[in-house]
């Protein structure tokens, strides 16, 4: 039985792991969305969310006590800065685990850990699509002003298709 067994231990010694889970939460902090296997992604959520709930506080002592897990210092000062007032509100749940499936190498089952708010956006793309669809249709208006109201609109996709080579009439009839 598995009594008072609570963490994954990743095939590593606990030193291994600890600098591990530090590694993944430093990343996971600079860019607030990482990829990784599926074991380590559930395996940093709490550890990660823990030092956010921290960094809520936004006292000396607190940021003590995320300099103990995470070294880089501008990443606990964006981590009190933005991360920390982002989350201020919200009572836990601070990141999310999105599954991929297998890697293709081994197949590990992979996962994205994003922390909850930094989702990408894509409004400037939809904005773009717009865009292009009207300096399209400007286009072909003005191609119809020049051919005249007489000649027939040809689009590209509407040529004729071109015939088959090499192949004689007299063939295909018999």
């Amino acid at each position: 039985m598995r009594h008072g067994v609570r963490l994954r231990k990743l095939g590593r010694t606990s030193s291994h792991r600890r600098a591990l889970l530090r590694s993944l939460t430093t990343s996971l902090f600079r860019h607030e969305r990482i990829t990784t296997t599926l074991p380590k992604a559930k395996e940093l959520r709490p550890f990660a969310e823990r030092l956010i709930t921290c960094a809520r506080r936004d006292d000396l002592h607190a940021r003590r006590r995320v300099l103990r897990q995470v070294a880089d210092k501008e990443v606990v000062k964006k981590l009190f800065d933005i991360l920390g007032p982002r989350f201020a509100a919200r009572p836990g749940g601070y990141s999310r685990i999105l599954q991929l499936g297998p890697r293709q190498g081994d197949g590990a089952e992979m996962a994205i850990v994003e922390l909850v708010g930094s989702e990408p956006t894509f409004k400037k793309s939809l904005e773009e699509k717009k865009a292009r669809r009207e300096r399209k249709a400007k286009v072909k208006a003005e191609a119809a002003k020049e051919r005249g109201p007489e000649a027939p609109a040809e689009e590209p996709g509407e040529a004729a298709p071109p015939a088959a080579k090499g192949r004689r009439k007299d063939k295909d009839a018999g």
